[in-house]
């Protein structure tokens, strides 16, 4: 197994709990919040992740309560990582989501789950390839690495 397959299994690892439930807000109804228009209810046909369902809902993603959000991260993650030497929107809109202000859900991540934050934004900031990476430093420097700059000590 190649580093990059390592990455993606540990942060399914991480979020298994949340991965395999099921979202009180699809990130499709998160996307309904944003266009101002009726939330569609949750359905498993139609809110089945895969790359085009992240690329078409992802201005959802700021919307999600905690848990929804826990629930899309690690595929959000995985999207990321694969696609970490190409532009996508749905890594910008994750790097964003990754910033502080905290409504919550970056402090709701267990210590295994920010390590593999951690390690996704390490791959977007510092890969050659990337062009995401001066957003994903940004993150980092602000929330995820040692002595970020709006991180609270307590967390």
């Amino acid at each position: 197994m190649d580093q990059l397959e390592e990455l993606i299994t540990s942060t399914f690892a991480a979020f298994k709990a949340e991965a395999m439930s099921t979202p009180p807000m699809s990130l499709r109804a998160g996307d309904a919040v944003d266009d101002h228009t009726d939330q569609p209810s949750y359905s498993a046909l139609a809110d089945a992740i895969t790359d085009d369902y992240l690329r078409e809902f992802r201005l959802g993603l700021p919307h999600l309560d905690s848990a929804s959000w826990r629930h899309y991260l690690p595929h959000l993650l995985a999207h990321a990582a694969k696609h970490h030497a190409i532009g996508s929107d749905v890594t910008d809109a994750l790097i964003q989501n990754l910033r502080p202000p905290d409504r919550g859900q970056l402090s709701s991540l267990s210590a295994d789950q920010q390590q593999v934050v951690i390690k996704v934004l390490d791959l977007l900031a510092f890969c050659e390839a990337s062009p995401h990476s001066q957003a994903a430093q940004t993150a980092l420097e602000e929330w995820w690495a040692p002595g970020a700059l709006y991180r609270p000590a307590s967390i």
